[in-house]
């Protein structure tokens, strides 16, 4: 097997397999492993919540934010990270967004306080930003493109694991050495991934590329008024000055956005292509359905700890019939989607996890058993195993090629922005009708967080119905095929799902 720098060989190597071999496989470690980590610090804090809050203090709203503050910066820069990478060289963004990621791990690791570790969490979300989207960029390039399927299919397998293991992991680093060791976990391979991005990857750019700065300043400032007033709605009153101003101005700016969705030459997030009810349905059902997912996981993560009496990696490892499942079911999902089409799979994920999530809200109680919990767990889990794999070809089948890049990036941040309102949301319902002051106002206030989550997932197996059929995706497929072998476009091509 050769190792040939991406610099030379792998260039200009399209058409020789064996010249690929070398240069594919280091693309793939380098990206996979670079996405483990960005997806890993979505959950692997949750486990870790109780301890931080008796280490470092803080209220309920703080530990949101020990959250949210990472998925929130995800999200909104996302897309804006893709396009500067365009911009400036993919490579070369990648090393930066690493090693921002990197660094904001131990300082959060060596946070003496809450509202340091907090503003750790927002720069790491910032480097994740600009990592995560080129990871897929700079793989699919080094790989040919008859070996992309599988390349992707690993990649998308590794960062599935990161979500499935995190609460585990971040347990499991909390109960046998400390909370801190979340973070320092990232540091040492962090500080391997970049001289090796720097010597195995090429570099490629699309000079051309149109930075949306207004359009990020918008949602950004938007999404973060919203996310700002729903998380101290509780302390400091619904009616208060600072709540109110973030829910309207966030609101108010979050509209700016889409109207600059609409007027904007080069948007970052063209409104254009939500007039396809496919796109807003698989969308719309994402985010709903992270807001169930992300704020249910907060919550009960916290509940296996202070009502059950587990400890930090018992919880995680009883997390896993609902976190883990996907692994299991994901390749079965993708088979079912193919016989049967996605709408119907992705519509009984969805309405699977509202279901486990419902169990959960009514059958809770501060003496509950785990073989009582088992049930709703698994049944949530058999919903994210069937949603995961089929919603990725589904989005894709929903826009043509040249548009499947921003539709890509919009799902993800959509995603996140999700996993922050679910938080927010959730939290703030459970704040209002119970507390930490003991199992049962912890109890009191978990049930009706749950019966929302259930409720936001149970819509979103509603959105996911305006997905076209089988037939009629096998149909607008065609005339996309014809296109593209008429323009010799094998990337096009390999690009268009299978159902």
């Amino acid at each position: 097997m050769t190792t040939h720098t991406a610099s030379g060989p792998a260039a200009d190597g399209v058409a020789d397999g064996a010249r690929l071999r070398g240069p594919a496989v280091w693309a793939l470690l380098i990206t996979a492993t670079a996405g483990f980590m960005a997806a890993l610090d979505n959950l692997v804090v949750t486990t870790a919540l109780p301890a931080i809050r008796t280490d470092l203090g803080g209220k309920l709203e703080d530990l949101e934010w020990t959250v949210n503050a990472y998925t929130l910066t995800f999200a909104v820069l996302l897309m804006f990270g893709a396009a500067l990478g365009d911009r400036f060289g993919r490579r070369r963004l990648f090393i930066t967004g690493l090693a921002v990621f990197t660094a904001a791990s131990a300082a959060g690791a060596l946070s003496p306080g809450i509202n340091e570790l907090i503003a750790a969490r927002a720069v790491q979300g910032v480097g994740a930003a600009i990592m995560m989207p080129l990871t897929l960029t700079l793989l699919t390039a080094a790989v040919p493109a008859a070996r992309r399927g599988m390349a992707l299919g690993i990649f998308g397998a590794v960062t599935g694991l990161a979500v499935a293991s995190g609460p585990l992991i971040g347990g499991s680093l909390t109960e046998h050495m400390s909370w801190q060791w979340i973070f320092w976990l990232n540091v040492p391979i962090g500080l391997a991934l970049i001289p090796l991005a720097r010597l195995r990857l090429a570099e490629s750019s699309a000079p051309q590329a149109r930075l949306d700065v207004p359009g990020t300043l918008l949602i950004s400032g938007g999404l973060f008024g919203i996310v700002y007033g729903l998380v101290n709605a509780n302390a400091h009153g619904w009616t208060s000055a600072p709540v109110l101003t973030g829910l309207i101005g966030g609101a108010v700016l979050v509209g700016g956005f889409i109207r600059h969705g609409f007027h904007s030459t080069n948007p970052m997030l063209p409104m254009r292509l939500f007039r396809n009810r496919g796109f807003l349905g698989i969308n719309f059902a994402s985010l709903l359905m992270y807001v169930g997912m992300f704020g249910s996981i907060f919550l009960l993560s916290q509940y296996f700890q202070g009502v059950s009496g587990y400890s930090p990696a018992e919880a995680g490892l009883r997390m896993l019939p609902w976190t883990g499942m996907p692994m299991v079911l994901s390749p079965i999902a993708g088979i079912l989607a193919d016989r049967i089409g996605s709408r119907p799979v992705i519509s009984a994920g969805l309405a699977f996890q509202a279901a486990g999530l419902a169990w959960y809200a009514t059958t809770l109680g501060t003496d509950m058993s785990y073989a009582a919990q088992l049930p709703a767990l698994i049944l949530s889990g058999i919903g994210m195993g069937l949603y995961f794999a089929p919603a990725s070809y589904a989005l894709m089948a929903t826009v043509a090629p040249v548009d499947q890049g921003k539709a890509s990036g919009t799902n993800s941040a959509l995603r996140e922005v999700g996993g922050a309102l679910g938080i927010a949301v959730l939290a703030s319902v459970f704040s209002a009708q119970g507390g930490y002051e003991s199992p049962q106002a912890f109890t009191d206030g978990t049930v009706p967080a749950l019966w929302i989550g259930a409720g936001a997932v149970a819509i979103a197996s509603l959105f996911a119905l305006l997905l076209p059929s089988k037939a009629r995706l096998e149909r607008s497929r065609r005339p996309v095929a014809a296109a593209a072998a008429a323009d010799g476009d094998r990337v096009a091509l390999d690009k268009i799902p299978a159902n």
